[in-house]
């Protein structure tokens, strides 16, 4: 695991924002309204309720932290150190047992609490005890303040750490502060490491990354290390140790012989003699920076010797780099890598998984059956092929040529067929056939087709001047084609119908909605200074016209018998039961709406009484109707099936004075 699996861990509320969490989280997602003239049982699940979802809550968000921040025992050791030495391992985990102490200790209360509400006798009772389990959990969670903001903070620097993989090809750079290993990682790598001319400048792990054989590696650049006891050593140079301790890398030892870092050259060999066991087993490059100032040849006896010495001992080579002129940077850098590729090789061949593989490879090595020596064979056609040369006017033509010499890309188009190989290579551009349904399609194209059609045209401009077209009679040649016309006209009409037929579900405004009186037609007529008496004669005559029509049905319908029972324009019954025609109501009522059926006749059979003994029966079972729909008139309810909306304003919502921060919820 590296240390960006460590960064998906969701922020940690402070013990305040978990109570108001965790409780108005309760009251939005489970019922509000409770009666106490409920049945008992109803009251206490209620409450028991509440709890075991507070509960749960508390449950789910603690587990989350749990869960999200890493086990020590479970990291790589590299990682586990490093947050020993940044957080304290001892604090850590402190810090994750309370919480999780925390959570047992909310289980148990909210499992004693249901146990009681199972008893609670009455609405009071069971409201108090959920009170009383809510309250001693909320104070547990208040305990939980310090181990909270602990936790935060360490989650924040968690995510602010560079992505180290443990396991990954790394390069780790070390030594005395300011002595260039900043300089070194910013020129060789994507990192932008902060540079100055003063000690521990960096005061963390920093990481860069390059490609080298087409391989991605970490470089680490180490904050810098004194040379003094380890328990003696801050928590800036424990990292470095860390470092070194646990990963598998190759060690680059920076070493300044100027001594323009503050540091003479006897104490920077005496930090690499003290922290060479960490160097056991990795590939080590003593690297001499600052060349550019003073080189290797220009030191002191004294101090040539104790240089010497590092030099000398095993496994370790030496670079002289300057990173200021950037000599030697390129070099050391390929050498490290190569140093470490050969470590990394060597060390998966002393492994145990190498027999498993190695036992199932041969190389086969051909043996010389003789001492004949046999060269190469090579084609005289071949020796004697002449090499292209685009200057040579007598070179082979390429298709490339072809193409400049008809317009370039974009016009000419070579063919695909040239180069086909058949008996006859006139035959390469021939069309090849079409077939249909086992016939070639060639044989049906009639190569005359537009003279034909020129001669049939010059056929029809010749009838048409004599007058063959004039009569419509004429435009059938047969029975057959007059029947099929005759079918068509009827279709259309046919086909007409069903558009009126679609029309009739339209809305339309009804017959009166657009009618108006003669009186206010003639006024409207009067005021824009035109004669209404015109209007008024042919409304009088339209009248007469339709009384007329009407007597006729009505006479028929007596001769044969039939019951008519005419709409609003047949016959109309006073009130009094006596017969009146439209022409009768229009002089009765002048002025009034002719469409207007204020006096409507009274219809032949009562529906309310339908399956009824007579009225006093009718008007029971009315009143018992809306006796049947009172409650659900009461909740505003269509019926039984009506959605019940209970509470649309949570009050923990809506209550108390608005703070600032987010309002999305409410």
């Amino acid at each position: 695991m590296s240390t960006s699996g460590l960064k998906a861990i969701a922020p940690v509320p402070t013990a305040a924002d978990f109570l108001d969490i965790v409780l108005s989280k309760t009251q939005r997602k489970t019922p509000t309204v409770i009666h106490k003239n409920f049945k008992i049982s109803r009251i206490r699940n209620f409450y028991m309720r509440k709890v075991k979802f507070t509960q749960d809550s508390f449950d789910e968000k603690l587990g989350g932290i749990l869960t999200e921040f890493p086990m020590l025992d479970d990291l790589h050791p590299f990682l586990s150190s490093l947050m020993n030495v940044l957080y304290d391992k001892n604090h850590y985990k402190l810090a994750l047992g309370q919480l999780r102490t925390a959570r047992h200790l909310i289980d148990q209360v909210a499992k004693d609490y249901v146990r009681l509400l199972k008893f609670g006798d009455s609405m009071y009772r069971c409201k108090q005890l959920k009170r009383a389990a809510l309250g001693r959990m909320a104070t547990i969670m208040r305990r939980q303040k310090d181990p909270l903001a602990y936790l935060e903070q360490v989650r924040q620097h968690i995510s602010r750490l560079p992505a180290i993989d443990p396991n990954t090809r790394t390069l780790l750079i070390c030594g005395y502060p300011n002595v260039g290993k900043s300089s070194f990682i910013n020129k060789v790598t994507r990192a932008d490491v902060d540079v100055q001319p003063y000690a521990f400048t960096t005061k963390s792990l920093f990481v860069g990354h390059l490609d080298y054989k087409y391989l991605r590696w970490q470089v680490i650049d180490t904050p810098g290390i004194l040379d003094h006891p380890l328990e003696e050593m801050n928590t800036i140079e424990m990292q470095s140790i860390t470092a070194l301790a646990h990963l598998k890398s190759c060690v680059l030892y920076f070493m300044d012989l100027s001594e323009q870092c503050g540091y003479t050259v006897e104490a920077q060999c005496k930090l690499f003699h003290s922290i060479k066991p960490l160097f056991g087993g990795k590939p080590t490059v003593l690297v001499i920076n600052k060349i550019d100032v003073t080189r290797l040849d220009d030191l002191t006896p004294d101090n040539r010797a104790l240089v010497q010495e590092i030099i000398d001992a095993e496994d370790v080579q030496c670079v002289q780099v300057s990173c200021y002129s950037e000599e030697g940077v390129m070099e050391l850098k390929n050498k490290a890598c190569d140093m470490l590729l050969a470590q990394r090789v060597e060390a998966k061949l002393k492994g145990s998984k190498i027999n498993t593989v190695i036992n199932r490879i041969h190389v086969a090595q051909p043996k010389a059956r003789d001492d004949v020596v046999r060269e190469p064979f090579i084609p005289e056609a071949v020796k004697e092929r002449k090499k292209y040369d685009k200057a040579d006017p007598e070179r082979r033509r390429l298709e490339r040529d072809i193409e400049l010499e008809q317009g370039g890309a974009g016009v000419y188009n070579f063919s695909l067929k040239k180069n086909y190989f058949l008996s006859n290579p006139d035959w390469n551009e021939d069309i090849i056939p079409e077939i249909m349904d086992g016939k070639n399609i060639a044989d049906f194209i009639d190569t005359d087709i537009a003279e034909k059609l020129d001669a049939l045209e010059r056929e029809e401009e010749k009838l048409e001047a004599e007058g063959f077209y004039d009569d419509d009679e004429d435009m059938f040649d047969s029975d057959d084609e007059r029947e099929a016309a005759e079918a068509k006209i009827a279709l259309g009409h046919k086909l007409e119908a069903q558009g009126k037929k679609k029309m009739k579900n339209k809305g339309r405004l009804p017959r009166t909605a657009g009618l108006r009186t003669l009186t206010d037609l003639t006024t409207d007529l009067a005021k824009a200074g035109l004669d209404p008496s015109r209007v008024q004669e042919r409304a009088v005559m339209i009248a007469k016209m339709r009384g007329a029509d009407r007597k006729r049905k009505r006479d028929e319908a007596e001769e044969d018998g039939m019951d008519v029972d005419e709409g609003p324009e047949g016959e109309w019954m006073d009130i009094d039961g006596e017969e009146t025609t439209p022409n009768k109501r229009s002089k009765a009522n002048s002025g009034a709406i002719i469409a207007k059926s204020e006096n409507r006749r009274e219809p032949r059979s009562q529906r309310h009484l339908a399956g009824m003994r007579d009225e006093a029966q009718s008007a029971r079972a009315i009143k018992l109707r809306n006796l049947g729909q009172r409650p659900r008139n009461m909740l505003a309810k269509a019926g039984e099936s009506d959605r019940a909306i209970k509470v649309k304003m949570p009050k923990h919502l809506f209550s108390g004075k608005r703070k600032g921060g987010k309002t999305d919820r409410r």
